[in-house]
């Protein structure tokens, strides 16, 4: 049985690596036309491409973006709705050829080690390598950290040698952007780039700043640039993403996609700072073959942090929702548990009183969930909007 799987396994990569070559075969190579930044990491991604097209861009540059949040192409974008962040069947290069054909000089892609494994970064000519930061998470589907790292890593060694290209007559550098405080930073600095940087989140007030910035200067807009163009933007989508309409009941409503454990301490960070009455927290966990372990950190974290903890359904794919529960479950203390994420968002409203704050993570902006294999439409903001209607008539 094992050695049939592994032979499915890698039939399915093979075929991952054939639709990657046609890809970009067929759309005629558009990455040889543009300047490519990837962005990998254990967090931060999608945040730091969402950021830094926006400083691009207010800096007179025409950007194409491919993220978990959106698709974007000179300035027209879409969240995206396709529950993957790295694109199958030719579906990146396409997106490529139409940067390319709407004059877009700068793609920006979020790269990651799931789609490394699965060939989805072949056949794209990188230019600069950006490493957010690295820590034990999805290490249960790599089978352990070091494989996690190694498929990292191996990202960074593709990047550095894929040949330079020349753009406009200009031969284009290989550059690497590694997070300083990593204790890897060394090893993907290793490389033969032109160009190694290291940037030092704790020198900037918001977390992902210093990381677009650093990239930033990278194409030589200004300093003030880069900051006033951070400091204008008021959040990213489904990243401690307020609901403005609950304020005017007196309490706060947040969505994030925050599902692992730093990413949750960091939101919290946010929520002490507004000294809240109670904490409502709506959570789950996710199946499709995450980390099982995640479930009952994430519950042991929301449990020892939260006043009210609220256990739902958040993506099960084909796996038992209610087994997903159950082990989020068993370490919360007095969980209200409420399987229909819809009712459980309602539930929350409905408890909120002045000064609380209500939580809902685990999704953020994406667009759907995934149940026995069919794509759900959903959207958390729009659904905690609903339930303020729904409650407050």
């Amino acid at each position: 049985m094992k050695r049939a799987s592994g032979i499915c396994k890698r039939f399915r990569n093979s075929l991952h690596f054939f639709f990657a070559w046609w890809g970009a075969v067929r759309y005629r190579h558009p990455s040889r036309r543009l300047l490519v930044v990837g962005v990998t990491g254990t967090s931060g991604k999608s945040s730091t491409v969402y950021l830094l097209c926006r400083v691009l861009e207010a800096a007179g540059h025409t950007v194409g973006t491919l993220s978990t949040i959106e698709f974007c192409v000179a300035g027209g974008c879409k969240l995206n709705d396709k529950k993957m962040t790295m694109l199958g069947r030719t579906q990146i290069q396409k997106y490529l050829r139409q940067m390319v054909r709407a004059g877009c000089e700068i793609a920006i892609i979020e790269t990651t080690s799931e789609g490394y494994l699965q060939h989805r970064h072949r056949f794209i000519e990188y230019d600069t390598i950006v490493l957010t930061n690295l820590y034990p998470e999805h290490i249960e589907a790599h089978g352990g950290f070091e494989n996690y790292k190694a498929a990292k890593l191996g990202i960074f060694q593709y990047v550095a040698a894929r040949r330079r290209k020349a753009l406009q007559d200009s031969r284009i550098e290989k550059i690497a952007i590694v997070n300083g405080e990593s204790e890897h930073a060394d090893e993907f600095l290793s490389f033969p780039f032109d160009k190694k940087i290291r940037f030092q989140p704790k020198d900037f007030p918001k977390r992902n700043d210093a990381c677009v910035f650093s990239i930033a200067k990278t194409f030589g807009i200004a300093d003030d640039v880069i900051k006033n163009t951070l400091a204008s933007i008021s959040g990213v989508p489904g990243r401690i993403e307020y609901i403005e309409e609950a304020k005017r009941h007196g309490f706060t409503m947040i969505v994030d996609y925050a599902f692992e454990p730093v990413a949750m301490n960091v939101l919290y960070e946010e929520v002490e700072r507004l000294l809240p009455k109670r904490i409502i927290h709506v959570f789950g966990s996710t199946g499709g073959g995450r980390d099982r372990s995640r479930r009952f950190t994430i519950g042991k974290f929301v449990s020892d942090h939260a006043t009210i903890c609220i256990v739902t359904d958040e993506d099960p794919y084909d796996d038992d929702p209610m087994e997903i529960i159950r082990d989020v479950a068993s370490v919360v203390t007095n969980p209200v548990v409420i399987p229909d994420r819809r009712k459980a968002i309602e539930t929350a409203v409905s408890m909120a009183m002045p000064g609380d704050v209500v939580l809902i993570t685990g999704k953020g902006s994406e667009q759907g969930m995934v149940v026995k294999g069919r794509m759900v439409p959903w959207d958390d903001r729009r659904v905690a909007r609903d339930a303020l209607l729904k409650i407050y008539v």
